[in-house]
């Protein structure tokens, strides 16, 4: 890809401003008023590097996975024993048996919990007790029905070539696990709302449980506030909350407002309504049965129960399988026109034939997106986004022709591949965007929802005419309102539907200016 991508670093158009990759990055510097004791002010759960939010490994996700790798080992073993000769066709049916045993038993032992303080040694011993349960019971239960010298034969054979397979595996697992953790990747980042008792509490929890980090407190009251609570600090209000460099590495905002305070819990949540993080709210005064409750599923929750409903998290694994098959195929098959656009543009104009602009992805993580160069690059860069419009005198030749077919877009199939953006998802408008003389991004109370989601190639918006520039306060809201539905809306077939319905819809489109 090297040969492909390599520019000068020139000026680039207005909206067409060059940015560095935004990946895992150094923790935030802190506003010069907070950085004098650094070490306070960054908490005793601020990680090295902060991870964004979509490269963050969800819990339940790996722990299926797992499973599956489980499954796929015990059942190799019986294969295996099998070829070798040593059981027959009636052992092979005693294995397969096995093999569910083992795996619920696994399940029930919570074999894939891998808690923070679960030593490899633990975690082994659980493992055997969980292997010899359910390869025990499989015997048990399929005496009355299978010959005695076939169950032998096969958990004689079986059981012990099953459980080295599945306890080496479980070395590499718990490794894994411990690594992933290290880096960040697997420990969900938290900020909470309300500098309360309750907030004092899940603090507590959590340093004693460590499955979560939180990094900083926010209260409207800073005046009345303390530095610090617990070692956390707080870090200003709501204000600055909003508008805060952490956000995009934050997974879930905290409410920890009380209880009696309805008013101001109501105006909190209605201020939060603008982000895309998940918010949870921690009522500070309910009965301590149930604050006891909300507080471990929040600081204690083991690997299998971190990320949310089992539905999310299939939608997630099969949308970025997509993602990676339809997109290494696309790149197969537009590699040698991207090159004809690449020659083409390199001909028409001066400079090069890709540049980089940074615009918002998931959760407002600000990412740097490829596209093929449609405009003649300018001697002084800009720090306002002008968009595109009629008969631009910035488009050249060739980016009129590329920007009317949406050629231009073709390079962030690199995006795609690299788990930045999506092939279906709502556009990614550049940061700092204008409509008019107003930024976009405010012309809408809901236009953070459309980063609920990684931003994609196409999407339902696109399909729907609403492509290309957004100059107006009614199109701002049009296109945020149909990327919402995309949202609410999206699975497989949606996407597919979409896929298949761009070409048509780009080539029939002779209103949308681009």
């Amino acid at each position: 890809m090297a040969s492909i991508v390599q520019f000068q670093r020139k000026a680039r158009p207005e909206a067409e401003l060059e940015a560095e990759p935004a990946r895992a990055v150094e923790a935030p510097a802190l506003p010069a008023a907070e950085s004098e004791d650094s070490t306070d002010r960054r908490g005793p759960f601020r990680p090295k590097a902060l991870i964004p939010t979509r490269a963050r490994l969800q819990g339940r996700v790996v722990a299926r996975m797992f499973q599956g790798g489980d499954a796929a080992v015990l059942v190799l073993a019986g294969f295996a024993a099998h070829g070798l000769g040593a059981i027959g066709a009636a052992g092979l049916s005693v294995t397969c048996a096995g093999v569910l045993a083992v795996l619920l038993a696994l399940s029930i032992f919570r074999a894939y919990g891998f808690g923070r303080r679960e030593g490899l040694a633990y975690h082994l011993a659980r493992l055997s007790g969980a292997f010899a349960v359910g390869a025990g019971a499989a015997f048990v239960a399929l005496i009355p029905f299978v010959s005695l010298a076939a169950l032998g034969q096969a958990m004689v054979i079986w059981g012990p070539l099953a459980f080295a397979a599945t306890y080496g595996l479980h070395i590499v697992w718990w490794l894994c696990v411990r690594r992933w953790r290290a880096s960040g990747r697997l420990t969900p980042n938290i900020v909470v709302v309300g500098a309360t008792g309750a907030a004092e509490r899940l603090i507590v929890a959590t340093l004693l449980s460590r499955e979560a980090n939180i990094l900083g407190v926010f209260d409207d009251r800073a005046a009345r506030s303390p530095a610090g609570i617990r070692g956390v600090p707080v870090l200003g209000d709501t204000n600055a909350l909003l508008a805060h460099r952490i956000m995009p590495y934050v997974d879930r905002i905290v409410i920890t407002v009380p209880s009696q305070a309805r008013a101001r819990v109501g105006q909190v949540i209605e201020r939060l309504r603008v982000l895309p993080n998940e918010v949870t709210l921690l009522l500070d005064g309910e009965d301590a049965a149930h604050e006891a409750a909300a507080i471990s599923r929040i600081a204690d929750v083991p690997l299998a129960h971190i990320s949310g409903a089992p539905l999310d998290d299939r939608r997630v694994i099969v949308k970025r399988i997509q993602d990676l098959v339809v997109g290494s195929l696309a790149l197969v098959v537009a590699a040698p026109v991207m090159g004809l656009v690449a020659l083409a543009i390199k001909l028409d104009s001066p400079g090069p034939a890709l540049f980089r602009q940074r615009r918002h992805g998931f959760n407002n993580e600000e990412i740097v997106v490829w596209k093929f160069r449609s405009m003649q690059v300018q001697a002084t860069p800009q720090t306002k986004v002008r968009q595109t419009q009629a008969d631009d005198d910035r488009v050249t030749r060739v980016g009129r022709f590329i920007r009317k077919t949406s050629l231009d877009e073709l390079p962030q199939i690199f995006n795609v591949l690299a788990g930045e953006m999506s092939l279906v998802g709502p556009r990614p408008h550049p940061v700092g965007m204008m409509t008019g003389d107003v930024e976009s991004a405010r012309l809408v109370a809901e236009y953070a929802h459309r980063h609920r989601m990684k931003p994609g190639m196409t999407g339902w918006a696109a399909i729907h005419g609403s492509r290309g520039p957004v100059d107006t306060p009614e199109l701002v809201k049009r296109r945020v309102a149909l990327d919402v539905e995309y949202i609410e809306r999206q699975s497989f077939l949606l996407d597919l539907y979409i896929i298949a319905m761009t070409l048509p819809c780009l080539l029939g489109d002779r209103e949308n200016i681009r």
